[in-house]
This record gives structure tokens, sequence and C-alpha cells, in this order.
């Protein structure tokens, strides 16, 4: 492994003697805009490892994206490389059917110490709900970015991250979201506290994501990008193309459905992933979170 061979991955050819706010950002947001979110590998009969070498070797090498789990060990490594002062956190996702946080640990951040301030990195939420920059660590700042705007809530060393949702517009001749419901004008995302955590302490995450039938990742095959206007999103069939701030404080969301045919195609053409096994798309019809709110 290599720090060159992951800057061209993600297509930085910036500067990286400073470990600072400006090149950390720099370096995440082509990270996020070249590695998908996504769990193809268990649609297609392979099995997700959860060690740095495997991991490398399919985001770096092979080209593919990842889960949480994958995509934010990979960055982990490479900001470490670097010299940036980063650490793992354990979060627990919201679960929107349940109105509440999961009991147990679920999903992977990071956290970086710069100059003093600690910033949340977290290149593994995918979606619409993916934070496009570094997030301070601070209680009760709202911070605007490009996808909407972010911010902490701290309640007794337990942190709260929460996204302000935007209308969404959807034009006529896209096919309509098929589970939307109305969340309100807050989405909750995850909740986490300042425990420095090891790779190790996702292993057991890792098996259970890829065995357990009722969780989430298992019924529903998912691929996300964030691109220079938004996201992509293949869910199953169905092709979602988002543009950030088409109107005023509204999304543009534009649907398609697709054929078996046209899903790979469509992986190749807008997140350049190209499967070694053959995929079999998945999407379990009424289960939160519903398409819209994937995305």
């Amino acid at each position: 492994m290599n720090i060159q061979e992951y800057f061209a991955r993600i297509s930085y050819d910036g500067s990286h003697k400073d470990a600072d706010l400006q090149t950390l950002t720099a370096i995440f947001q082509h990270h996020i805009q070249a590695i998908p979110f996504e769990n193809l590998s268990m649609h297609c009969g392979e099995t997700i490892e959860l060690d740095l070498q495997s991991i490398y070797n399919k985001i770096v090498r092979k080209k593919r994206g990842g889960w949480c789990l994958e995509s934010n060990y990979l960055l982990f490594w490479a900001l470490q490389e670097i010299g940036y002062d980063v650490c793992i956190l354990g979060g627990n996702c919201y679960d929107p059917a349940e109105k509440a946080y999961t009991a147990h640990i679920n999903h992977i951040l990071l956290k970086v110490e710069i100059k003093g301030s600690s910033y949340i990195v977290d290149a593994g939420f995918g979606g619409a709900y993916q934070a496009w920059q570094p997030v301070m660590l601070i209680s009760g700042k709202d911070q605007p970015q490009i996808p909407g705007i972010f911010r902490f809530r701290e309640d007794n060393g337990i942190w709260y991250f929460e996204k302000v949702k935007r209308k969404h517009y959807i034009p006529k001749e896209s096919d309509p979201p098929t589970d939307a419901t109305d969340m309100g004008n807050i989405r909750k995302l995850y909740s986490f506290t300042l425990k420095p955590r090891h790779i190790d302490d996702f292993q057991e995450l890792n098996t259970y994501l890829q065995v357990s039938p009722d969780n989430i990742l298992r019924k529903k095959s998912i691929c996300t990008l964030q691109t220079t206007e938004g996201i992509y999103a293949l869910v199953g069939w169905t092709f979602t193309e988002m543009k950030y701030n088409y109107m005023e404080d509204t999304d543009l969301l534009q649907i398609t459905t697709l054929t078996d045919e046209e899903v790979e195609k469509t992986l190749k053409e807008k997140f350049n992933i190209v499967l070694e096994n053959k995929l079999v798309p998945v999407n379990v019809r009424g289960l939160p979170p519903n398409i819209v709110d994937m995305i």
C-alpha cells in the first residue's frame, strides 16, 4: 500500500505537506466523489473482509467502493500516513421506523484534531446525509454546507449528529418514489461518544451485516456517489440523480427504473464500477429507509 496510489484513485494531485484543515477538506471531498458508498459485494456472492490490505485492494486497485467500515477505515489509514492526529469512533445510527437510535454500535466515523479543534470526518454515511466537509465538533452550532445544514448536539457525553432537510422537486416524467414518507424538517443521523475505538471492535458488526436476514443492507443493493452537484444513487433497480439547491431550499430529484442490463451499464457509466461477479439487485419495498430517505 502506498499513499500516492490512493491519491491517484481519488484523483488528488494537491499538496499534503501540511496536515491542516484545508488539505483535509480537499482530500475528503476527492474521496467521497471518487469512492462510492456501496454494499454490492454481499449481493454478488463476495465476502467483505475488514482488514486494511483487503480494503485497499478492493477500493484502490479494483476501483470499487465500500460501506462505512471499509471507506472510513481506508480514509483513517490515509490520514495517518499524511500525519493527521486521527482516531476511530463508533456510532449508533438513528432508525426512523423505530424513532430511536440503535442499541448497539453500527457505524464507524473518524475524529481529527487540528490546532486544538476537533472535526468529525465521515466518508461512509452515503446518500443525501453525507457531509461534504469535515464538521467541527461543537454543540448547537448550525454548519451550512452544499448538501444542507449539519449540526451536533451534546448531552451528558453523548453527541448527536443531524441534518436539516430540504424540499424535493420531482419532475413529472420521473418515476414517483415508492416508499416516501414525511419525517419532518430535521433528520437525525447517529449518536456517538468520544471513546476511541479500534477496527477490531467492528469485526463482529462486519460479519453480522453480511449474514443477518433482517439487516437493511441485505434487503437493498445500494450504490451511492457524491457528485460535484449532488448525488447519484442506485437502490435495487431504481436510479436517482439529485441536484442540490436546484431551486431555493429545494433539491431536484430525477428517478428512473432500470432493467438488469441498464443496472450494469449504470454502475459502469455513473459509478465507474465493473463487478467481477454477477450482481443480483435487491430492493424489498416498504422498508425503512425509503428510497428518498435512503439517498
